[in-house]
């Protein structure tokens, strides 16, 4: 797994920028990290990377946010894997999007095989280590 160190959330959107540019339609994207390790910061700078233009938030009470093609998963207070299942979560990881997923190891047996995987970990205040 490579590593960057992120010294700002600047630097973590830019980072994420530049990232996005290897995505293609229909990857998954685990976005794994504790509370407030930054994974919505991540996720927005997917976005802006993938030439989403409106305001990217943290879909936590909706679980999904749909930018246009761009899905963006919040499984953090999901009830169950099978609640995630009777809502169609599997549907979008083969609609030929991109599916960005924070606290997808909740809906673990749904994700494909191939998903990739962007693991945060806090180095301090404003430090992020980003390993891909």
């Amino acid at each position: 797994m490579a590593v960057f160190l992120s010294r700002s959330e600047e630097e973590t959107l830019r980072w994420a920028e530049q990232y996005a540019k290897t995505l293609r339609a229909g990857d998954v994207v685990l976005l794994e990290g504790e509370m407030g390790a930054g994974k919505t910061v991540l996720a927005k700078g997917l976005c802006r990377g993938l030439g989403i233009t409106c305001e990217v938030t943290s879909p936590t009470y909706a679980y999904i946010n749909d930018y246009g093609g761009v899905y963006h998963f919040d499984c953090y207070r999901l009830p169950s894997e099978e609640y995630a299942e009777r809502l169609g979560f599997a549907e979008y990881f083969s609609a030929g999007g991109v599916c960005l997923v924070e606290w997808g190891e909740r809906i673990a047996n749904l994700l494909p095989a191939d998903a990739k995987r962007i693991v945060l970990k806090k180095r301090g205040e404003r430090e992020r280590e980003i390993g891909f």
